[in-house]
């Protein structure tokens, strides 16, 4: 398995790179979050890469971290869903943007990239909802906006599942609660907009 490459920048495009290492070029496929953090063309780039391997062809996809790379693991593993559809949602939306729609059933927001279907959408909330980290992507989310801190969030959660209410029903509520409300601050402020629904 190659686990990144690091090489030289000789060219670069929203959907592609192609690092020189060892005399070799390699040809990745890239996600349009990469792409906003490439070098320059001739400095020295680094890519976690996947190599998708298939009986007709062998297709390499980059990223420019460790955390889009398992994403798009995790995508590619819903059913329906091949690497060139998880690359595109990728291009999509931040992960923790994308991963608060898919904890909060937004198969919409999924759905409004261009290339995913209605129900490939569906699947892909239902099969990854416990899959994706809720808590850590608020958390960048409202660092973001200069909301509540992890801290917060996590509170928040824990109150609401002193309730009486699940985890994945609490997560739920606090994601809709912040976003609807992206300046809230405080776990108590995030609990009472939680319980009304998200709205102020």
């Amino acid at each position: 398995m190659i686990a990144y490459i690091k090489g030289e920048l000789v060219e670069k495009s929203p959907s592609r790179a192609i690092l020189e290492a060892s005399g070799v070029g390699y040809e990745l496929l890239i996600p349009l979050s990469t792409y906003d953090n490439l070098a320059h063309e001739g400095e020295v780039q680094k890519l976690y890469a996947y190599h998708c391997v298939r009986e007709d062809d062998e297709i390499l996809f980059g990223f420019s971290t460790v955390a889009e790379r398992e994403f798009f693991i995790k995508l590619i593993s819903v059913a329906g869903v091949g690497p060139k559809i998880a690359v595109a949602i990728l291009s999509g939306g931040s992960i923790s943007e994308l991963s608060l729609a898919i904890a909060a059933g937004n198969a919409k927001r999924i759905s409004s990239i261009k290339g995913v279907g209605k129900k490939t959408a569906e699947k892909i909330c239902i099969e990854l909802k416990d899959k994706v980290s809720v808590i850590e992507s608020l958390a960048e989310e409202s660092s973001k906006r200069r909301s509540s801190g992890p801290q917060g969030l996590h509170d928040a959660v824990l109150a609401l599942t002193a309730l009486g209410f699940s985890d994945e029903t609490a997560n739920k509520m606090v994601a809709d609660a912040v976003s609807a409300n992206p300046g809230v601050s405080g776990s108590d402020e995030l609990v009472r907009l939680a319980l009304k629904g998200g709205k102020r």
